[in-house]
């Protein structure tokens, strides 16, 4: 069962905003479904598809991509169910469990790193929804192809309607997720028939074999692939408790979350796979981006349909995974003054100054750069809080101190350097295989590496923690 709330004396706090403040009994309304649905809603997405089809671009069979995306998604259940805990335990989001290990005041370092990785991805999603909403108008109105700028447009007019549901606040995106979860998987399910259809049956479908010689050659793709689909979802990993803070019980948001993450990720990189195959089949070429497929169709009906379910996809997952968890980590570097809209509102525009257009260039780009570039950040985070809540402090936090000044989580004028420099222990690790050749397995394992790194580092310079711990059970 969920812990009390923190006194009423915290309110004063500098650090302290009714946004970031412990949930409620009224506050915690989330159930298995709920969980269950936030995946659904947050898997079923176009780049849960471009994830698994560019696997197929880059030489992969539909067995070897389809084992790939099932294997890194449970991997990062993991560090996902660990992190889920003290959300639901304490009601507490992201910034302030951060307080615990890297100090009230260090906490905004890992903050700031998780709200920038949401930052790219909620600009790389809007551009997405850009594209989904250009290539609709240019079906249904063909004379919006020649308008020079429409794609430009059209990233903007989707850029406003995830505003305008940010401004909704966290019920809101509660409500959307719930309702358009089945929707999409029905859709989901419909481009899979297309496809099955117009290869001409499964078999087909999923003839191409794979294109690597020899098995080292596989492994050169295999490894960063494989991290790269733990980078996936390594950012929302770190931010779980933003979630699970308005769970009913552990047992519903652990029920929930288990079964539909990886199952939902690996039935929707299916479609992607298969569809992906099917257009080498249907086209003579692979075709990773789903919306440059539809742009191939013949019907405008059924393309206004299914650009129409793509855009919903990803207005969900854009602001589920990409504006909960930056919102509550800006609202946290000045609690008075940035509520959680407001934090919104910067991740919205920060977004835009990220270039998304360059993240998506290509596969490459999008696995080998972005993918594994930020799971070398977000690995040693992931490996650092969850050593402190489980190894040095066994479960057990003082609410009203993550919210205090002077508290127990202090440490040197409210940064914990320790923390800091486990991290930089592990991101350093985890880049030395950008820039000495002999190491690169280091870095195509970014995420796994800086989290064991960090994660053995910071239990070794935290001994005065548990030599406490271990004193208060002698004079009991």
């Amino acid at each position: 069962m969920p812990t009390s709330l923190a006194s009423r004396s915290i309110e004063a706090s500098s650090l302290y905003n009714p946004d970031l403040a412990p949930t409620n009994e009224k506050q915690r309304t989330w159930g298995l479904y709920n969980y269950a649905a936030l995946w659904v809603s947050m898997s079923v997405n176009i780049l849960t598809y471009m994830l698994a089809a560019s696997m197929i671009q880059g030489g992969m069979s539909w067995r070897q991509a389809l084992l790939t995306v099932f294997v890194g998604n449970l991997l990062v259940l993991v560090p996902m169910l660990l992190n889920s805990h003290p959300g639901t335990q304490y009601g507490i989001p992201f910034p302030v469990l951060a307080r615990s290990s890297f100090g009230v005041l260090g906490a905004n370092i890992a903050a700031v790193l998780r709200a920038l990785v949401a930052c790219g991805w909620f600009g790389i999603q809007s551009w997405i929804g850009g594209e989904a909403i250009n290539t609709l108008l240019g079906t249904l109105w063909p004379g919006w192809r020649q308008v020079h700028a429409g794609v430009a447009i059209c990233f903007l007019v989707f850029w406003l309607i995830n505003l305008l549901v940010i401004l909704q606040g966290i019920e809101y995106i509660r409500f959307l997720q719930s309702v358009s979860a089945p929707i999409l998987l029905a859709v989901g399910v419909l481009l899979l028939v297309w496809a099955y259809v117009a290869a001409g049956g499964l078999g087909p479908m999923l003839s191409a074999p794979s294109r690597f010689g020899s098995f080292p050659d596989f492994l050169k793709f295999f490894v960063p692939a494989l991290n790269g689909t733990v980078g996936f979802w390594s950012t929302v990993s770190l931010n779980i408790p933003d979630f699970t803070r308005f769970a009913r019980s552990q047992r519903e948001q652990a029920l929930g979350q288990a079964l539909a993450l990886p199952t939902t990720m690996t039935f929707y990189a299916f479609i992607g796979i298969a569809v992906t195959s099917a257009t080498l089949l249907i086209y003579g070429t692979a075709i990773w981006d789903p919306v440059q497929l539809l742009s191939r169709f013949h019907s405008p009906a059924a393309v206004a349909v299914a650009l129409i379910a793509i855009l919903l996809a990803t207005l969900n997952v854009n602001i589920g995974a990409n504006v909960v968890s930056p919102a509550n980590d800006f609202s946290n570097l000045r609690p008075r003054l940035i509520s959680f809209k407001t934090g919104g509102v910067v991740t919205c525009f920060v977004g835009l100054a990220m270039m998304p257009w360059k993240l998506l260039a290509d596969y490459r780009t999008f696995i080998l750069g972005w993918l594994g570039g930020y799971a070398a950040f977000l690995g040693p985070l992931a490996g650092i809080m969850i050593c402190d809540y489980f190894l040095i402090r066994r479960r057990v936090l003082l609410l009203d101190d993550l919210y205090l000044r002077g508290g127990a989580y202090e440490y040197s004028r409210g940064v914990n350097w320790r923390a800091v420099c486990a991290l930089a222990l592990g991101v350093g690790t985890a880049l030395v295989g950008l820039v000495v050749p002999w190491l690169r397995v280091l870095y195509d394992y970014s995420w796994l590496v800086g989290f064991t790194v960090s994660l053995l580092a910071y239990y070794t310079l935290m001994p005065s923690q548990r030599e406490r711990r271990a004193g208060s059970r002698r004079s009991t």
